[in-house]
Order: C-alpha cells, then sequence, then structure tokens
C-alpha cells in the first residue's frame, strides 16, 4: 500500500475515532456528574463577588453568633460575619490553592520523569533513590512541616506541596515513559534519525501524559484536603480570609448550639473531594485505552 493512501487510511480512522471518543465522555456517568460539581463550585468561586451577600470579614459584633434567618441563611460566625459570604469567598480560595498548586509540581514531576524514563543511567537511580525517601514520609505530615518552617500564607503552602508531590508525578510518568520507548513508532522515530528531544515532545509525550492528568485530579483533593487541614491547625491563609479549614476551625466551639458554622464548611469539602474523585475515575475511563475496551 502506497503512503498517500496509508495516510488517507489514517485520516478516515482519526474521523471515525472522533464520535466515538465524544460519546465516551458523555456517556460516562462518573465524568459528567464530577464535570457537574467541579463546575458547580468552579462557577460558585468566580461569581464570589456577585453571589456572596455580605463582605466575607465585615465584622458585625452587635450580631454575633446569629441562627440562620432571612437577611443571614446561615447564621453569622463569633465575630458577626456572614457564614454563608465566608463559605463562598472560601471556595475562591480553596479552590484556587488546590488547583495552582498542582500546576508545578505537575510540569517539574512530568519533565523529571520523562528524561529519567528516556535515558535511564545515573539520573534514573538517584531519582529513584529520592522518590522512595519522599515516599516514606506521609503527604500531610511533610506539607505541615514545610509550612510551619517556610511559615502560613499562601505562597509557602504552594512552595511545600510542589516539594513534596513532584515525586509522585514523577514515579508515574517515568513508569509510562519504560513502556512506550518500546513501542514500535518510537523505535521507528529514534532509527529515523529525530533528535531524543522531539522524540520525547512529539512521539512520547502525547501518549503518557494521560495518566499524569488523571491523578493529577486526585492530587487536587489532596491539595484541598492539607489546605483545609492547615488552616484547622493556624497554619494556613491568615485570617482574617475567609477559607474552609479556619471556618471549621472556628465554628467547632459552637458545634451543639451553631453546627452549621463547621458541618456545612465540612460537607463542601467532602461533596469538592467526591466531584473531583468522580472527575478523575472518569477520565481514567475515557483516556485509558486498555479501559475503554
Amino acid at each position: 500500500m502506497s503512503t498517500p493512501t496509508l495516510l488517507l487510511a489514517a485520516r478516515r480512522q482519526r474521523r471515525a475515532a472522533a464520535p466515538r471518543t465524544l460519546k465516551a465522555w458523555y456517556q460516562n456517568r462518573a465524568l459528567v456528574a464530577g464535570i457537574i460539581i467541579v463546575g458547580a463550585l468552579v462557577l460558585v468561586a468566580v461569581l464570589a463577588p456577585v453571589l456572596a451577600p455580605y463582605d466575607p470579614v465585615e465584622q458585625d459584633l452587635l450580631n454575633t453568633l446569629a441562627d440562620p434567618s432571612a437577611a443571614h441563611l446561615l447564621g453569622t460566625d463569633k465575630y458577626g460575619r456572614d457564614v454563608l459570604s465566608r463559605l463562598i469567598w472560601g471556595a475562591q480560595v480553596d479552590l484556587r490553592i488546590g488547583f495552582l498548586a498542582v500546576l508545578i509540581p505537575f510540569v517539574i514531576g512530568t519533565v523529571v520523569g520523562a528524561v529519567a524514563g528516556y535515558f535511564g543511567g545515573w539520573f534514573d537511580t538517584i531519582l529513584m533513590r529520592i522518590v522512595d525517601v519522599f515516599f516514606a514520609f506521609p503527604f500531610y505530615v511533610m506539607v505541615i512541616v514545610l509550612v510551619f518552617i517556610f511559615g502560613s500564607g499562601e505562597f509557602s503552602i504552594y512552595i511545600a506541596i510542589a516539594a513534596v508531590s513532584w515525586v509522585s508525578y514523577a514515579k508515574i510518568v517515568r513508569g509510562e515513559v519504560l513502556v512506550a520507548k518500546q513501542q514500535d513508532y518510537v523505535v521507528a522515530a529514534r532509527l529515523g534519525g529525530l533528535s531524543h528531544g522531539r522524540v520525547l515532545v512529539r512521539h512520547i509525550g502525547p501518549n503518557v501524559l494521560s495518566q499524569a492528568i488523571i491523578y493529577a485530579m486526585s492530587d487536587i483533593v489532596m491539595d484541598i484536603m492539607a489546605i483545609v487541614t492547615l488552616g484547622y491547625l493556624g497554619l494556613g491563609i491568615a485570617p482574617p480570609t475567609a477559607e474552609w479549614g479556619s471556618m471549621i476551625n472556628d465554628g467547632q466551639e459552637f458545634i451543639t448550639t451553631q453546627w452549621q458554622q463547621a458541618t456545612i464548611p465540612g460537607l463542601v469539602v467532602v461533596v469538592a473531594s467526591l466531584g473531583l474523585s468522580l472527575l478523575g475515575d472518569g477520565l481514567s475511563d475515557v483516556l485509558n485505552p486498555e479501559r475503554r475496551k
């Protein structure tokens, strides 16, 4: 079969695969549910200035610990701040940090893992030893320790999470590259005289990133839980900024009389984690060729 005929057949195959791929996306219930939940939370976070009925840091000391009412749907906290407004603005803070905190370790881990898996040798050996050291300690413990060392604040959270999380991406991508570089299309590209960089970027990269993207969804869940934990311990975002973890910490002492102050933020964290988990499971189904068969 001639080369033009092969190219035409490949194009037809891609056109036929596109509808099937799109169909797999909207027929996957976990993926659709995850997109709806996460999309709704992101929309609330983006529209926080419009949706929040009050300034989240404005205090009303004459109206502290007010019960839910038409004026304050979820009541007020011990400083007279509207709980619903703080909950909405807290979504913006927690989701922003959760998503942005994934980008740095994703990029670093992907690059390091790809290079180590492709070239092997001493660099790969050293990387695996570093990965073993990081995996010997619990994720949350290391993040808490690093934030304690660097000091509280959003920048410290980014640095702490990046310092801990990149090894997971490196291990995942390295394993995918070790398999991909043995495939015929990669061997053919190397025999064809293509540079190592082009083989990695153009041929191996697009075929190994799906697992890292899938893991990123669960990693966002871990990051949000870390942010909430740090806020609960007083090591996260500095007050009076609205944040779910600090809201849970502030409301726990009134759990018997003003249960909504700690319970509602906790439930929102659970819903956000559920949505991201469903999104990750759905992406795993549609992006992993072996699971689609």
